[in-house]
């Protein structure tokens, strides 16, 4: 049998993934170019919504927007290091998602949550052209460090 860098997901790493998702003000989006089939990677802002899922805002006219509007799939990774020490010695995590555009009428109710992550947003999330969205994890592979390596489940996380 072959060794598996893997541990058994517990608490310990559950509580730490539910907290680097909470702390994230920022992630790696990376999605599908729909004109080439490659990976496409963007950094985007990072909130969680009330319900604990997280959200972003987008402007329709990103190249990324219009990537997932053509396939949802997509992943984030989140975790920033200090400024000082190894970047690869502290915990980040990869989440591997679904995105969901939110329709306009849902703007107001997110408005408040991610202001209060984002305050700098305030100059452009009333532009018509922005819209929230709602990312359903489905797995992640959480690194908590040199030799800490979890697979964890969207229920994990909640």
């Amino acid at each position: 049998m072959a060794f598996s860098p893997i541990r058994p997901t517990d608490d310990t790493a559950r509580t730490l993934a539910q907290n680097l998702m909470r702390s994230a003000k920022f992630a790696a989006l990376g999605v599908i170019d729909p004109n080439n089939g490659a990976p496409f990677v963007t950094r985007i802002s990072f909130a969680m919504d009330t319900t604990n899922q997280p959200i972003t805002l987008i402007s329709t006219l990103a190249f990324h927007t219009t990537a997932l509007q053509q396939n949802p799939a997509c992943s984030l990774l989140i975790g920033e290091p200090p400024a000082k020490g190894d970047p690869l010695a502290f915990p980040r995590m990869t989440l591997s998602a679904h995105a969901e555009i939110l329709p306009v009428d849902e703007k107001p109710t997110l408005r408040d949550t991610y202001l209060s992550c984002h305050p700098k947003a305030k100059l452009y999330i009333d532009f018509t052209d922005f819209h929230f969205v709602r990312f359903t994890v489905n797995a992640a592979a959480l690194n908590g460090g040199f030799g800490k390596a979890f697979s964890l489940t969207g229920t994990d996380l909640t």
